[in-house]
């Protein structure tokens, strides 16, 4: 009966601790994926405040846009680049990016936002 029970406990333990072969095929594009598009945003971060600038600026006016846009930008530069760096040093753990798009160069009219990171 102890060893059944031994045995019972142990089984769950194993399918945790096999590495799952579909999961294992893409993990190291993943990885890779992961460290690119870190390095980018942290190298990148800040094109963000010229980018908010023109994007405040033509939806709100000049003056909106040089202030407020300029703020906004800076704000949004740290954050890409902390984004950058945050996936540079977790590249090994499949996270999706925080800051989107992806990309600063991924629809540049479009304004940056910053979401809840998920498992992929």
């Amino acid at each position: 009966m102890k060893k059944t029970i031994q045995s019972l406990l142990i089984l769950p333990i194993l399918f945790l601790a096999v590495p799952n072969p579909v999961l294992a095929d893409q993990y190291p594009d993943k990885a890779v994926e992961k460290l690119g598009n870190g390095l980018a945003n942290a190298v990148t971060g800040v094109a963000e405040i010229p980018k908010t600038i023109t994007i405040v600026g033509n939806r709100d006016g000049v003056i909106h846009g040089m202030t407020v846009g300029f703020l906004t930008g800076i704000a949004n530069a740290v954050g890409r680049s902390m984004s950058g760096a945050f996936d540079i040093a977790t590249f090994l753990i499949p996270t999706t990016p925080f800051v989107k798009p992806s990309y600063i160069w991924d629809d540049f009219n479009r304004e940056t936002t910053f979401v809840e990171s998920h498992m992929r």
